[in-house]
């Protein structure tokens, strides 16, 4: 018998705020097009890149969670709402990475302009040793990669994302036409009283309206 497969476990952070129906197409289109055995969505509590949240960490950790029950091989892991501090994405890696072991391979997804934005990351440069980087890519995204990851490229990129090889280590492209759906479009319409319905999954939806998230503040 042959050595066997090592597991393969996505990773897809973000703020969730709340998670929606594009989020969770585009999780698994991943799962089915990479194999993923597990993919693991990641609420980041303090985004460093980003502002605030509009709800607190729990509340979005509880949506993602209501989001995914039930659903394999999609899992919610809380380790970036455990910490104190900013969720640096460096940080996280490493804290998987001593959990799951050296063997497994772990792929970090992110979007077209997260990637672009890489080089400011904290750490940036180490990412790499701890997964590989899926980036997916809209059909009408920018496809010039600033000049600080040319050189990254050259040396990492695969392009066949079946090709990733070992634990970590490469860039690959994924082109994938995400739902015109966002979660600022969503905050909006429930701030102006309108319905999310389709948009959130239903456990979601229910939980943002018992817990009146995302109303407009009312005013004094």
């Amino acid at each position: 018998m042959g050595k066997a497969r090592p597991r393969r476990i996505g990773v897809f952070g973000g703020t969730f705020d709340p998670v929606h129906i594009g989020h969770l197409r585009s999780a698994l289109e991943m799962v089915e097009q990479l194999g993923f055995d597990e993919l693991r969505l990641l609420p980041a509590a303090r985004p460093p890149h980003r502002e605030t949240p509009r709800v607190s960490a729990q509340q979005r950790l509880a949506m993602v969670e209501l989001a995914v029950a039930g659903v394999d091989p999609l899992r919610v892991d809380d380790r970036e709402l455990k910490r104190d501090k900013p969720s640096y994405t460096i940080d996280t890696l490493e804290s998987l990475r001593a959990e799951l072991g050296r063997e497994v391979q772990l792929f970090l997804l992110m979007g077209w302009d997260a990637f672009c934005g890489l080089p400011t990351w904290h750490r940036w440069e180490e990412l790499l040793r701890h997964c590989h980087i899926v980036v997916l890519q809209r059909p009408d995204a920018d496809s010039e990669a600033p000049e600080a990851l040319r050189d990254l490229l050259a040396a990492r990129s695969v392009a066949d994302p079946a090709a990733l090889s070992g634990p970590s280590g490469q860039v690959t492209f994924v082109w994938q036409t995400p739902l015109a759906v966002s979660a600022t479009q969503i905050r909006a319409l429930l701030g102006q009283g309108r319905s999310a319905r389709f948009l959130v999954p239903d456990a979601v939806l229910n939980y943002i309206e018992a817990h009146g998230l995302y109303r407009a503040p009312i005013a004094t």
